[in-house]
């Protein structure tokens, strides 16, 4: 897929492997939306990488946990730029647990890892699929995890998580 000048949203785009993806679709001449929840100063430092190497690129800040921020910054890039072209879903989190410690993957953790993890890939992926159906083009990509398939890890509820994308 020709990137050149395609709006592109690379979710958790400020820090790992979501760094290294908005760093090459910059490269190949993507339009970067570095989103961030928690990670400001890393997603920033990202965007100026892009542009000190001639790339265009901004951050933009959403918990893709929450359906509402993900709207918004949708809406936001929408606004700023027509469309979105290119989703990443790579924002994830994990929490470090023993595989053998049942009773430390509480139900909370379990809520957080897939409301990040699984939920936050389908909302940003509703999100901008209207945009491109309208434009008849575009490319979701999801992120996972040898966790997924192997079941190892840092923690069960990732590996599940994982395993759902």
């Amino acid at each position: 897929m020709n990137v050149l000048n395609k709006i592109a949203l690379v979710t958790g785009g400020g820090t790992g492997i979501g760094k290294a993806a908005s760093m090459e679709l910059a490269k190949r001449g993507a339009i970067v939306a570095v989103n961030y929840s928690r990670s400001q100063s890393e997603a920033e430092e990202t965007v100026e990488m892009i542009q000190k190497a001639g790339g265009q690129a901004f951050a933009i800040q959403a918990d893709v946990s929450k359906n509402s921020d993900v709207q918004d910054m949708i809406q936001a890039i929408v606004n700023t730029h027509g469309t979105v072209d290119i989703l990443v879903n790579n924002a994830s989190i994990t929490r470090h647990i023993p595989m053998d410690d049942l009773e430390a993957a509480t139900e909370d953790i379990w809520d957080e890892l897939y409301a990040v993890n699984v939920k936050g890939m389908f909302f940003c992926a509703r999100a901008v699929v209207p945009f491109m159906k309208k434009n008849r083009a575009g490319a979701i990509v999801n992120v996972g995890s040898i966790a997924g398939i192997t079941g190892a890890g840092s923690s069960m509820p990732y590996a599940v998580s994982k395993s759902a994308v």
